[in-house]
Parts: C-alpha cells; structure tokens; sequence
C-alpha cells in the first residue's frame, strides 16, 4: 500500500492475476497472425530497415496499464485525515491532605517520608490532566495551600514548596486535615469528589474528631482513600532539636492508627493502603489512579479524499492514445 492511501475495496485487485493470461492470449494470437513466406533469395527485393514494426506491442502495453488504473481506481484509493476532539463527561475533583508533622521526616523511605510522598505525589497528579485538584496540609493543625484547580503548574509547584516548619503546631491533627479537605470540596459541582488522606501517626491534636470530619465527608458524597505510611516497627525518626537547630535523630517505634483510617475509608466509601516503602507507596498511588477512572468521550472526524479520478482520467488517456496510434502510425501493421 501506498505510504498515506488505503483502499477500500481491495478485492477488485484480485482481477490482476487476469493480466497474465491476457498476455499469454497476446504472444499466441500474435504467433497465428503472422505469415510467413520461405522464398530461396531476398534478391531483386529491396530490404528497408524500419522500427515501427517492433513497436507495435506498445499498443497491447498501453492496453495493459490502462486496464492495471481502472482495477486499481475500483479498489477505491483514498487518503484519510483523522481529527480528534476529546470531551471529559465525568470529571473528578480531588483534594490530597498531607501530614507534614516532624516524624514525616522518617529516613524509613527515601530520602524521607515527606520526599518520597512528594515524588509520587507529583507523578500522580501529572497524571490526571482532565481532574482538578488541591492540596491541604496538615500537623497539629490544618491549612488549605492550593484550592481545587485545574492548572496542575500551580498545583505541582505548592507541593515541591511543601516543606517541615516549626510555625505549624505540632502534633497531628487528622480530623482537622479531613475536614479542611471536606470545606475544600463540599461546593463542588463535579461528578465524583475524591480525598486523599495520607499521615504517619495517630490523631493526637485538633478540636474535630475524625469520626466527625468522616460524618461530614458522608454528607456530601465525598469518598476518602487513607494512607498510613511508615514501615512496620522502629524507624530512625526526629527525637529533637541540636543547638545548631538541626534534627536529632533516633529510633523509635513507628505508631499508626490504622484502626481509625480503615474506619474513614470504609465509611466513605474509599479503601485504606498502607505503604511501607517506596515503591509500595508508588503502587499505591497507581491503584487510586485505576480506581479513579475520568470518563473521556472522544469525537473523531474523518475526512476523506478519493483519489481514483486521477486513475481513471489517466486510463481514458492511455485508451485514446492506443486508438489514435492504432489507427494512424500502426494501421500498417495492425
């Protein structure tokens, strides 16, 4: 095929194998048409030397290749050009509510809890061009740091910003950064409304209790996946502040209320994951990404352009000059 042409009735070509035979009746009709005349001496004849007679088979070749365009211009040659439009039809908002307290900084992932979350979480959102969504920190309190959005520069920037600090009040408040993502999300007008709630800890600080925040998350149809991060038993964690205001660090044991999370999942409708590591944290994150499917419709155009005229005006020409020379330079031989 053509590089850019298909055809689309391909089975006329199957009358090339007729071209053969046709050649074959030509060379036999051509023998049984000849004379011949044995004479002793070409003598008192006068021999001239021309090329028209050779010529003549060019008539059957002309023939030949108009037949060859009128198969090929049945096959219907064209060329398609192929626009697509794409509409979502079922957009998702998302929030994800990160815990950035001082034990996010846990070397138990690499390089720690909170850079690890950070990467996966920028290949994550990457990921979702058709959804809008925000991010919410949080420790002992919370803080909404990019509203729903659907520009994801703005978005992946605040999340390389996300960092530890001191200004924040310690502890973890997971009912607080549930609810916060619940206020982000309860006026949207998007058909599925989705939470990602990620912490190392217990819920230890913050005046909602995360049953509550769970409640309120119900209310308004919001499903919420929770993350427990953290390896299973000790991790070289911050255990205080040297003079010089770096981190002391030590190995404590890794305490998560997995309890509480797999309760707010299963009451709203979501799953509860627990990464341990790196890569189980990625795979986490591709899970959502499969469970949370963005319904696309998508429109194709086609234009078509025939190319078979061009074909079969060149045949008619190849079929008027076989005429022509047949019956002017050739009437001799023919």
């Amino acid at each position: 095929m053509i590089e850019g042409v298909q055809f689309l009735n391909k089975q006329w070509f199957w009358l090339l194998l007729v071209l053969p035979l046709l050649i074959l009746w030509y060379i036999f009709k051509h023998k049984k048409q000849t004379a011949e005349l044995k004479i002793s001496s070409l003598k008192g004849f006068k021999v001239t030397n021309t090329w028209l007679p050779k010529l003549r088979h060019a008539l059957f070749v002309l023939r030949l290749l108009a037949l060859i365009l009128l198969i090929t211009a049945l096959a219907r040659p064209q060329t398609v050009d192929v626009s697509t439009k794409t509409k979502t039809t079922k957009g998702i908002d998302i929030v994800m509510a990160i815990d950035v307290s001082a034990s996010m900084l846990a070397k138990d992932l690499s390089p720690n809890r909170l850079e690890a979350l950070k990467k996966v979480a920028a290949e994550f959102i990457k990921g979702r061009p058709n959804d809008r969504i925000g991010l919410v920190e949080y420790a002992g309190e919370s803080y909404t740091k990019t509203p729903i959005t659907s520009d994801k520069a703005i978005v992946l920037r605040a999340l390389k910003s996300i960092k530890y600090n001191n200004i924040i009040e310690s502890g973890t408040a997971i009912g607080m950064g549930l609810a916060t993502a619940v206020n982000r999300l309860k006026d949207s007008k998007a058909k599925s409304k989705v939470i990602i709630l990620l912490t190392d800890g217990v819920n230890n600080a913050g005046f909602i209790d995360p049953i509550t925040a769970s409640e309120l998350a119900v209310e308004y149809g919001i499903k919420t996946y929770t993350i427990g991060l953290g390896t299973n038993g000790m991790a070289l964690s911050p255990v205080g502040i040297l003079p010089n205001g770096s981190f002391q660090y030590g190995r404590i044991q890794v305490e998560i209320d997995e309890d509480l999370l797999k309760e707010i999942a299963q009451a709203t409708g979501g799953e509860y994951f627990r990464a341990t590591n790196n890569k189980k944290l990625e795979d986490i994150y591709n899970e959502i990404n499969k469970l949370e499917k963005t319904e696309i419709e998508e429109f194709k155009f086609y234009n078509y352009d025939e190319k078979y005229r061009p074909l079969v005006l060149l045949a008619g020409a190849l079929l008027l000059l076989e005429v022509l020379l047949r019956f002017s330079i050739f009437r001799s031989f023919v």
